[in-house]
Order: C-alpha cells, then structure tokens, then sequence
C-alpha cells in the first residue's frame, strides 16, 4: 500500500486537488480530507458529488459511499472529515468520533468499513499537529503504482512541499555506533524509489533488533508527498517496535518542508549526528535511573 500525504494552506488549492485526483482516476474511497473548516469540507465534497448536510448531526452517509463526519478532538475543537479511515488517522477508531463514522455507513450495506487504527499506519500527532495549525489534509492510499503516481504529482503540485526536483535518486549507507544505527541517506525519497528502499532498510533493521535508528539527511535534496508518508510511517514502525528514531543534518530545503508540514512536531530532530546519539543514550539513563 503507497501512502501519500498532501498538507494545503490553500482552500482553493485544496479543492483544485481533489477535482485532480478525481479527474486522474483515483477512487473516492482511497481518499481522505481534513480540514477544520466546515465551509471547505463542504465545497471539497461537491468535488465527491456527495451530501453533506449531516455535518452538523455527526455524520451523513453520502451517495458515492464515501463518509462524512464532524469529529471533537480535544485541544484542537471540530474537525471535519470526509473518507473511510478518516478517525483512524487521528486516532479515534472505536472511540465515540469512530462510531459516528461508522454509523454513516450503515446505510450503505456495499460501502466499504472505515479503517482501523491496526492499519492506521500514519503518525496520529502529525495529523493533528497539521489540523492545529489550521491546514488541511489530503491523504491517498492505493495499491496501484500508476495511481499513486498520479496522487503524488498533484499533490507535489498543488500542496505544501517541495517544487524543486533533483535528479539524483536516492542513495543509502548504513553505519553502526555502538548500538546506534545511522543511516546516510542521499538524493531524494519519492514514490516507487526512495519511499520503497526507505521503508525495507528500516524494516530489516527493526527486524535484526536494532532499536536505535539515526536518519542522517544531509544529503536529501527532495522530498514528495511520498516521501513524507514514508517518513511518518517509520516514525510509527520504530516507535511501535519500542523503538528510538532521529532526524539529523537537516538542510534548508528539508527543513522548511518538515516546518511546513508540521513534520517537525512528531520528529526528534538534531542538528547532527553527535547531539542525536547523546540524547538516544541519555533517555536510557533516564530509564534506568526511573
């Protein structure tokens, strides 16, 4: 399953995104909008052909058998939601927000089930960490490489990210400090390249016990809306495993994409490799003195 991860500043940009997508062959149910603005989610949900007017209620099924609900999140306030998986991304599948999703398809006995949280595979405080901001997200899920591609354009194009491509494709050396592991990341992490070696080099370390994983990113020049779900995802994959993950030796570009983002909110970041290994050696202190 690709991921790709769209954050817009823009309503317009936003809307212009979801009429792409849907122009582009994208299934409805692949998709998935966040916003905390009911006027926009509205609007965006024209772009679905769907009813709406159960915003206010909680929850109404629409006539495509996509979703929409209103969810309370605390210390953000009303978030509004259209797509299946939608509270599992924030966190609240099986909660009340969850039910109220599941219940809008109730009346739709052949439209897909929201998704749970066990497959939620996105960081649940980077989305909100996005919606606090007052930003909103598109998310696209597919099994197809073709579709995924075309996600991942409009959504480089159209959302907060990075415009600048670099040829160079993505390069990885992996080094061992101690019980650290660092990976040197070169190039750029995008969809069918970076994001799929990305996501097997972390896996087989994970698997081979290594608990402590340092990105170094020096040298990432470029990142897609890929990229950015695959980086949220082994966040998660480490963090699930009791692990520790870093980021360090961010440059400019990287940097301002991760603010933009919110990215930099869920990651830890160091400013190089040093300050990041001594943090990952003083949380154990901290353990054991606890």
């Amino acid at each position: 399953m690709e991921t790709a991860i769209g954050v817009f500043a823009s309503r317009d940009h936003a809307e212009r995104a979801v009429k792409e997508l849907g122009e582009r062959g994208v299934p409805e149910e692949s998709i998935v909008f966040l916003t905390r603005s009911e006027s926009e989610a509205k609007n965006i949900a024209k772009e679905f052909g769907a009813y709406v007017g159960g915003f206010a209620g909680g929850a109404a099924g629409m006539t495509t058998g996509v979703v929409a609900a209103s969810l309370l999140l605390p210390g953000i306030g009303t978030v509004f939601a259209l797509g299946f998986g939608a509270a599992a991304l924030l966190g609240l599948a099986g909660a009340g927000a969850g039910a109220a999703v599941g219940s809008a398809t109730a009346h739709d006995k052949d439209a897909p089930k929201p998704t749970t949280t066990d497959e939620g595979a996105e960081d649940i405080g980077f989305f909100r960490e996005v919606l606090k901001e007052g930003r909103s997200l598109i998310v696209v899920r597919t099994e197809s490489p073709e579709l995924a591609s075309s996600a991942c354009e409009v959504l480089d194009r159209l959302g907060l990210g990075m415009h600048n491509r670099t040829p160079l494709k993505m390069q990885t050396t992996t080094r061992h400090i101690g019980e650290i592991a660092v990976l040197d990341i070169s190039g750029r992490i995008t969809l069918g390249e970076g994001n799929v070696m990305l996501r097997e080099i972390v896996r087989e370390l994970a698997e081979n016990g290594n608990k402590k994983i340092v990105l170094n990113l020096g040298e990432v020049q470029y990142i897609d809306s890929s990229g950015v779900g695959e980086l949220v995802k082994t966040h998660t994959t480490v963090r699930n495993q009791g692990g520790q993950l870093r980021l360090v030796n961010l440059n400019k570009r990287v940097h301002d994409l991760l603010q933009l983002t919110r990215l930099s909110a869920v990651f830890d970041i160091d400013g190089d490799e040093a300050g990041a290994i001594s943090a990952m050696r003083g949380n154990d202190t901290s353990r054991a003195v606890a």
